[in-house]
């Protein structure tokens, strides 16, 4: 299927799926939001999503997919564990959240022709979320940086945390440099897109997504210097001014990267260790190893988990794990064997990216932008449907007169 002939709502479906994992915690806004208005607006964003992909798709035609097969039967455990509301009905109501996430994606498949549509709109949704985050930080340049969060940016406009700022800067500036070296797009309309975003990366003083996208870009470039001239030459001088920036501004990456932190708050990664080794240490019956807990708000105890795998082994258990190692090895085997083009580099970058990721933060066990992330992944990765074979006339019958039609001779 040609993507010229995607329907322009695709994209306004996708916008909303963005906006409905935006979430609903945060810094204090310039204007005060309360949660039960953040909440109705990202679940009415969820519901139009549904609604608007079931009005462009109403035969239900999809494309078969084992990403989103796998993330379907990730319902399972969510549900088994969420029933004994053991979470209380929170975890229910989150169960209907991933299913008609899930539901919306599966709609949206039908579109997926492994070309980079899906990664334009995703995109222009998340630069739009950053152009709020910039005008916060202008309106209101102390709300933005506020001394909660030891002076690094945060969204003032819309509840946002660092790391989520962080995380959608980091991933359109490495699409956008991945559009630019597969010639997908020119260098000023790139320009436009990665030089404010790298501003707000840094503002955001985000180790996990900084580190993630070197290493999901190395990963991605990687995959094409053997077919792209201008794939080399980037990385050659990638690495040349990672050098140079290495030695000459050592200290003051340093000083960056601790972000004022002490050698021993560095190693437990921010306390993160405690939660973690608390988590690991709780009593739980067989049940709950198997099927989890159900769905709750990615914390024990109280705290954040701030790691994926973990999350859905509290929420999800022993099987949600395996299914969300199997998404990896599916979109990352499946990647692995694709010749080498700018869809593969750009699901490479994605999965890497997300990989990353899922040590310090949460989300891949529920409707995320991380799962948007691997979807992207998983529409460049899709092989396009082949086209139906057009239907051949029957020649034309020749006209045979009466005194002709008989066979017998005088």
């Amino acid at each position: 299927m040609d993507a010229d002939r995607t329907p322009k709502l695709v994209g306004t479906a996708w916008g909303l799926l963005v906006l409905n994992t935006l979430g609903s915690t945060g810094a204090e806004t310039v204007v005060p939001l309360p949660r039960s208005l953040i909440q109705m607006v990202t679940m009415g964003a969820l519901v139009a999503a549904f609604s608007l992909a079931l009005a462009l798709n109403l035969r239900l035609r999809v494309h078969a997919s084992a990403f989103l097969f796998l993330l379907t039967l990730l319902l399972v455990p969510s549900v088994i564990a969420s029933a004994d509301l053991q979470s209380g009905f929170g975890a229910l109501f989150r169960c209907a959240r991933l299913a008609l996430f899930v539901g919306t994606l599966w709609l949206l498949s039908r579109w997926w022709d492994g070309g980079p549509t899906f990664v334009r709109h995703h995109i222009r949704m998340y630069f739009l979320v950053l152009c709020t985050v910039a005008a916060g930080a202008l309106v209101s340049p102390g709300a933005a940086m506020p001394d909660l969060y030891g002076g690094r940016l945060v969204g003032a406009l819309w509840p946002l945390t660092p790391p989520q700022i962080g995380q959608y800067a980091a991933v359109i500036i490495g699409l956008a440099v991945l559009l630019v070296l597969g010639g997908r797009t020119d260098r000023r309309s790139a320009a436009l897109v990665i030089v404010p975003s790298l501003v707000l990366l840094l503002l955001t003083h985000t180790r996990t997504a900084t580190l993630g996208l070197l290493v999901g870009l190395t990963l991605a470039i990687g995959s094409l210097t053997l077919t792209s001239a201008a794939a080399r030459r980037f990385f050659s001088w990638a690495v040349l001014c990672a050098a140079v920036a290495a030695v000459v501004f050592a200290s003051a990456l340093q000083e960056w990267f601790l972000r004022g932190q002490s050698e021993e708050n560095f190693s437990n990664l921010t306390g993160r260790a405690k939660v973690w080794d608390a988590l690991l240490a709780a009593p739980r019956t067989l049940g709950e190893k198997v099927f989890g807990m159900g769905l709750g708000d990615k914390s024990f105890d109280g705290l954040p988990i701030d790691n994926s795998w973990l999350a859905v082994y509290h929420e999800q258990g022993l099987i949600g794990v395996g299914l969300v190692a199997a998404v990896f090895v599916t979109l990352g085997g499946v990647a692995l064997l694709r010749p080498p083009s700018l869809a593969r580099a750009c699901a490479i970058f994605l999965i890497g990216y997300c990989a990353l990721a899922s040590y310090t933060e949460a989300g891949l066990g529920d409707a995320s932008p991380y799962l948007l992330h691997l979807t992207v992944a998983a529409s460049l990765l899709a092989q396009p449907a082949a086209a139906a074979p057009l239907p051949v006339p029957d020649p034309p019958r020749r006209r045979v007169p009466r005194w002709a039609r008989t066979s017998e001779v005088t």
